[in-house]
């Protein structure tokens, strides 16, 4: 990717800005996983031992140019506070604030609030993100892109910010793209993908970018439920994506011309309602009783799925396997994240869900070769195409 780095830069002495990924998950101002403030933490150090002040712009969930209480970015300067054991200043403005941020001095940090409160940050007109851009530019002297979940957006504090100041990829960012060429260029083999989730058309941009590169391909989650019908399956009442049954023919059709192994559940954990206190059934995978969903892969399709991923030199895996949010629903996506965490090679989690499931889980970061920080973002990279917020820090 050629992305200029943070020890190319030279920040030293600095007023920097840094676009961080802190979108982690809040209910009534508590942070249910820090994981991303905590990935951001190697880029913010080391600019603070370069007697660099930062300003710091992030987003938090999809408020649409509305200021919405529940989406500030407040408990987030909080704790980064608590981690960093030092004042993270937080201003609940985000334009018209150039005294503030100029006013800082080597070692302080100032947070923005929610940059997506601002309409122009996500606009689809180009001139309206330039303008936000060229007031944030006044804030500092150089740009350090290092909010991978936000990469494969073009938002004006990702893209044109980038491109009107001297800028680098932070720490996060590099590893990230570091992980993501081990997976797309000459990966160990055998190399598995496991993916899961809701949808399928989440994730076929991935399978079909994928199938001519991986050796093995398992499929779980509630999108498993469209490869069973263009199977001619009984589904019951399980998630079903109808308009994408014929994609899915030609993907299996594809991956049996190209050899590769392509593993399908054979037992399914089904309920009635979609309810965290639903009791699960197992039923073969072609059995499912109309009157029931299924809710998670069975315990043979785990095993079978965890026995190849043992195998595997490389593997990349994004969306859990069930509704691993209610107990009942959990099992298959442990018994994959336990499989990861065996794997002789490099085992990556993909980011969003995955992430949440393992830390849910009782797993820790350190388990697990890599967990990247950005779902959509790893996805669209693996899918071949070209992220905006990527291409600003060549």
């Amino acid at each position: 990717m050629g992305i200029k780095t943070l020890s190319e830069l030279n920040p030293r002495n600095s007023k920097v800005i840094l676009r961080c990924d802190l979108n982690v998950p809040i209910k009534d101002g508590v942070i249910g996983d820090p994981g991303r403030i905590i990935a951001s933490l190697s880029t913010i150090k080391k600019l603070l031992e370069a007697n660099c002040s930062i300003v710091i712009i992030a987003h938090l969930g999809r408020p649409k140019g509305e200021k919405k209480k529940d989406l500030s970015l407040a408990p987030v300067a909080e704790k980064l506070s608590e981690l960093l054991k030092r004042e993270v200043k937080f201003s609940t403005e985000i334009t018209g604030v150039i005294k503030q941020a100029l006013d800082l001095k080597p070692g302080e940090i100032l947070m923005l609030e929610n940059i997506r409160f601002e309409s122009y940050e996500t606009s689809k007109d180009e001139s309206e993100r330039i303008k936000l851009a060229t007031e944030l530019a006044t804030y500092g002297d150089l740009y350090i892109g290092d909010g991978f979940g936000a990469v494969h957006r073009k938002h004006a504090s990702v893209y044109e910010l980038a491109n009107l100041l001297p800028h680098a990829a932070g720490d996060l960012i590099s590893a990230e793209v570091k992980v993501l060429e081990q997976l797309t260029k000459n990966p160990s083999r055998p190399y598995g993908v496991v993916l899961g989730g809701a949808k399928v058309s989440d994730k076929i941009g991935v399978i079909s970018n994928l199938l001519d590169k991986a050796n093995v391909i398992a499929i779980g989650g509630g999108m498993v439920f469209t490869f069973l019908a263009a199977q001619g399956k009984e589904i019951g009442k399980s998630l079903v994506e109808k308009d994408l049954i014929e994609t899915v023919k030609e993907l299996l059709i594809r991956a049996e011309k190209l050899g590769v192994k392509f593993l399908l559940p054979t037992d399914i954990v089904v309920a009635k309602e979609f309810l965290s206190d639903s009791e699960g059934t197992i039923v073969a995978s072609d059995k499912i009783p109309s009157d029931q969903m299924g809710l998670d892969i069975g315990p043979e399709s785990a095993e079978s799925f965890a026995s190849e991923i043992k195998l595997c030199k490389t593997v990349f895996w994004n969306g859990p396997m069930g509704v691993f949010e209610f107990s009942n629903f959990a099992q298959g996506t442990k018994v994959i994240a336990q499989a990861l965490t065996q794997v002789e090679g490099i085992a990556v989690v993909g980011g969003g869900d995955s992430a949440a499931a393992v830390r849910k889980l009782g797993f820790e970061d350190k388990d697990f070769g890599y967990i990247s920080t950005g779902g959509g973002a790893s996805l669209e990279y693996l899918e071949g195409k070209e992220l905006p917020g990527l291409v600003a820090l060549k």
